[in-house]
């Protein structure tokens, strides 16, 4: 094998989220930033929530409730 070929390897690598949780892993780095974590993240936390900022449901809604009361054509 090739002498001097691997990166150094630290093993406990600080991790820091924007959200302010810390966390010590193995890596190839010293420090890592990032900007999303486990515990911030709205599929692991259990805090997603719909945006509906073009009111996208009430137009459904509204569309649904007039096209129910128009009477329909006999044939």
């Amino acid at each position: 094998m090739k002498a001097d070929i691997h990166p150094k390897y630290f093993p406990k690598a600080k991790a820091t989220c924007a959200c302010g949780a810390e966390f010590i892993v193995g890596s190839t780095k010293e420090a890592i930033d990032m900007e999303i974590c486990s515990q911030c993240h709205p599929l692991f936390s259990g805090l997603e929530k719909v945006m509906d900022t073009a009111g996208r449901v009430e137009k459904f809604k509204a569309r649904r409730a007039a096209a129910s009361t128009k009477p329909k054509k006999g044939k």
